[in-house]
């Protein structure tokens, strides 16, 4: 069954705006987990702009959920990580310059590096996943180097939809769709876990979440967001609805 991990960085990004105490990243959790969430995700960057580490200590205490931590490939990390021992560590690109993540790892390039951190997690008890663009030579990557899950990038279907009118059968938009569609197929046909996570909102969740396989999306910007007007509790129900309401119907 397709499950949700909420990610609640952007609790932390209002918070850290005052650098004040409120809101508190971990009372989204108990709320995103109230309204539904499987998991919670957060990304504790190198720069702490959002996500600090008081927060994934309180997290990690507190949550009757899963923790996805999202991590750059560094030592510093690696080491936060296998001391908190999150249920999964997803490795991701990162840059100060960046506002948010911009596109997927490359494991290709620096494959030998990511099969040595991949394994130090792993040899801590932690599934780890590497977020990847929808390219079947990064897929194949990831298996080499021993990653449990791979998460697809869906942010250019995302943004294709929007560029489109919303328009979920326009060529653009089945042509990212299907890129995705097919590298699910090949991160399964490898032994990997299929997920898949970014930009997705309440207007383009349900084409992704209808393909074959898909076991998990990490949602979190477009739910923060809808919060402010409905409280994040009824914001993640809703989102939990439109998805298992697609999945009921797969491709």
């Amino acid at each position: 069954m397709i499950e949700l991990g909420v990610n609640i960085d952007h609790v932390a990004t209002i918070r850290q705006a005052r650098r004040t105490y409120e809101p508190d990243p971990v009372w989204g959790a108990v709320e995103a987990h109230l309204g539904g969430a499987d998991g919670i995700t957060v990304h504790l960057r190198e720069d702490r702009r959002h996500i600090q580490d008081a927060d994934v200590r309180r997290l990690r205490e507190t949550t009757q959920i899963k923790l996805n931590l999202e991590m750059a490939a560094t030592d510093e990390m690696v080491g936060i990580a296998c001391g908190l021992k999150p249920e999964m560590a997803m490795l991701v690109p990162e840059g100060r310059h960046e506002v948010t993540t911009e596109g997927g790892l490359d494991i290709l390039a620096q494959e030998s590096r990511l099969k040595g951190v991949i394994s130090r997690l792993a040899d801590a008890g932690i599934v780890t996943s590497v977020f990847i663009d929808a390219e079947i030579e990064q897929i194949e990557a990831a298996a080499r180097i021993g990653a449990s899950v791979c998460e697809i990038h869906t942010g250019p279907y995302a943004h294709a939809f929007y560029d489109k009118g919303r328009d979920a059968e326009a060529a653009t938009v089945l042509a990212e769709l299907g890129k995705v569609r097919a590298a699910g197929q090949a991160v399964r046909q490898l032994g990997m876990r299929f997920n898949a996570g970014h930009a997705l909102n309440y207007y383009n969740v349900q084409p992704i979440a209808r393909l074959a396989g898909i076991r998990e999306l990490h949602i979190g910007h477009a739910i923060v967001s809808r919060a402010i007007f409905v409280g994040l509790r009824e914001a993640v129900r809703e989102m939990k609805v439109l998805m298992r309401e697609a999945a009921k119907s797969p491709e």
